[in-house]
């Protein structure tokens, strides 16, 4: 069984320039879970954070899952603890506390097993020229693979 994208963040290649990526598993509720199977969940403006040697993911929004009680009371964007082994943590806090780097959920989904993973990156805030020099790349990429296309038929 391979495994089940949930939700992506889209703006996050668009903003940073991913240079790592790791895998963390998300401590959550049943209800949490549940939702998370339906796909009711958002990662746009979301981050992560290092805080007295444990891992936490802020303003990811998991809709409340309808047919559970507890789920009326949960804050959806509430602040989950990530897993990860406490050496990867130290290893990352020190990459983080580099200038200029942040960690950016990339991607939740569910592994082989049915857990709940969340995919960071390593990531560096791009300028707004560079974003610029993207969209141009992108675009000129766009013209030639037209004109290629042309000559193919």
């Amino acid at each position: 069984m391979p495994q089940k994208i949930v939700c992506t963040n889209r703006k996050a290649h668009h903003l940073y320039d991913i240079e790592e990526t790791y895998e963390a598993g998300i401590q959550l509720l049943g209800c949490e879970v549940k939702s998370l199977r339906e796909g009711r969940a958002n990662l746009s403006d979301s981050f992560a954070r290092i805080l007295n040697g444990e891992l936490f993911l802020y303003n990811f929004h998991i809709s409340p899952y309808p047919h559970s009680l507890e789920a009326k009371n949960l804050d959806p964007t509430r602040t989950r603890k990530l897993l990860m082994h406490k050496r990867e943590i130290k290893r990352l806090s020190g990459k983080v506390q580099e200038k200029g780097y942040t960690l950016v959920p990339l991607k939740v989904y569910f592994n082989e097993r049915g857990l709940a993973k969340v995919e960071l990156g390593l990531a560096k805030g791009k300028k707004v020229f560079d974003r610029r020099e993207d969209i141009k790349r992108r675009e000129l990429d766009r013209e030639i693979r037209r004109k290629y296309k042309g000559k193919i038929k």
